[in-house]
């Protein structure tokens, strides 16, 4: 078996090299999609869907706070006192929480937050745990080789089989040989490299993507190096026969024991389980989810500045969300068009129809959960961290964390204000296709 990694790891190694991401990195990762807006970009095609910042170089992505690396996280969020009162001067009344992170100056730092201590539902936001937990047991299978995981990313192709499906969110089948792009939803047959279910998952928020990838993590931790030569009818028959108990066991540990390693306690941030029924057939909850604006950041500012598991996994995980798709709520702001911004939404509503029956979506009058996290980079050297939590009823709050972006963003960028068209709160219209639960 040993042989066999071996011979496995030199071929992965030989074809790949170091990895870089974006637009253009369609050949070091293998994700389909980006071959096609590459292509775009080299051919001078016109698209419209993403604006002028989602179009950096893999070299452009950086660790914003690297120079901060050996800081504690407590040392770096302590309030500003100024840059606090403004932020709260903009923050409307009612359920909205928030933790801002000024980066702009490493040397300097400006932390503020409002209520950042709230617990709410985190909805998709909690993908980034199944992201963090995949290149955690990835270090843990290869702690000596970046390239052996990049390898096993781009390389390692796994079905969806019942894990993925029954999500109403649909991907993007990029077909290279007939350059042709169909937007569909996950079926029990589809066949991904494990680079292009994580990009399923963070990049349209893909429910199904996100349990096939917890299940793969999962699978990483119970194998161990077996995992590399793991086929779909044994990684079955594991789930078949292990007690429920001990997989929902294993399942609380490898998304939720990383989160801890980071300083992030179980109040500020933990995932209670799968994110599509189906993969609940062998899997339980352990538990409800839940996140805070301060645990959030806590990840957020430890990914700049490296010490997400290591340097390499945390710019990695910084290039998975770099977002290069459409952006919509807090990342649909008009401020942010030029601006890099690496991005996570994430809602949860619930409707009592007897209460109201034009009850809709995203205005839930029970509860109405909706979660931002982004790192913005502007050219003129701005960057900041941003996470916005609300639980607002009866209203779609996207228009309102639209409209707090660009206040935000004329908080921090307040010497250019005068030169900047008035922003007002305005109805949020969504794309047609715009969909993030």
């Amino acid at each position: 078996m040993k042989a066999k990694y071996i011979v496995l790891a030199v071929l992965i190694v030989t074809s790949l090299g170091f990895i870089k991401y974006p637009i253009d990195g369609y050949e070091a990762t293998g994700i389909a999609r980006l071959y096609q807006l590459r292509k775009f970009q080299l051919d001078s095609v016109k698209y419209t869907r993403i604006p002028a910042g989602a179009y950096k170089k893999l070299t452009d992505i950086k660790l914003s706070l690297a120079n901060r690396k050996d800081d504690s996280i407590q040392d770096l969020l302590i309030s500003d006192r100024d840059f606090e009162r403004k932020l709260k001067r903009i923050i409307p009344s009612g359920s909205y929480s928030i933790s801002v992170m000024d980066m702009s100056n490493p040397d300097n730092l400006k932390y503020a937050a409002h209520r950042e201590n709230v617990g709410y539902q985190p909805g998709s936001v909690g993908k980034i745990a199944v992201l963090l937990a995949v290149f955690d047991q990835l270090q843990r299978l290869c702690p000596d080789s970046w390239e052996d995981r990049v390898g096993y990313l781009k390389n390692i192709k796994v079905t969806s089989r019942y894990w993925g499906t029954g999500d109403h969110h649909t991907i993007p089948v990029y077909d290279i040989e007939e350059d042709r792009l169909t937007k569909r939803k996950v079926v029990a047959s589809d066949k991904f490299s494990l680079y292009e279910w994580l990009d399923h998952m963070v990049s349209v928020s893909n429910n199904g993507a996100a349990s096939i990838m917890y299940r793969e993590a999962m699978l990483m931790a119970a194998f161990g190096q077996d995992y590399f030569f793991l086929d779909a009818e044994k990684a079955e028959n594991y789930f078949k026969e292990t007690s429920r108990d001990s997989l929902t066991n294993l399942a609380n540990t490898v998304v939720n024991e990383p989160l801890r390693k980071l300083g992030i306690e179980e109040n500020e941030w933990k995932l209670g389980g799968m994110f599509t029924r189906p993969a609940g057939k062998y899997v339980g909850r352990k538990g409800g989810s839940i996140g805070t604006p301060k645990g959030l950041m806590k990840f957020l500012v430890q990914l700049e500045q490296g010490n997400v598991i290591d340097t390499e996994s945390s710019l990695e995980m910084k290039r998975l969300l770099y977002l290069t798709d459409r952006r919509i709520r807090y990342a649909k702001s008009p401020r942010l068009d030029s601006a890099a911004v690496y991005f996570k939404s994430g809602s949860y509503y619930k409707c009592d129809r007897a209460k109201n029956p034009d009850c809709g979506s995203y205005a839930g009058n029970v509860f109405n959960y909706m979660n931002s996290v982004i790192i913005v980079e502007h050219p003129n050297g701005l960057k900041y961290i941003v996470c916005l939590m609300s639980n607002v009823l009866n209203k779609n709050s996207a228009g309102a964390h639209m409209y707090l972006a660009s206040k935000i963003d004329d908080i921090i960028d307040e010497a250019n204000v005068s030169k900047k068209p008035i922003i007002k709160e305005e109805e949020y219209k969504s794309d047609k296709d715009e969909s993030d639960n």
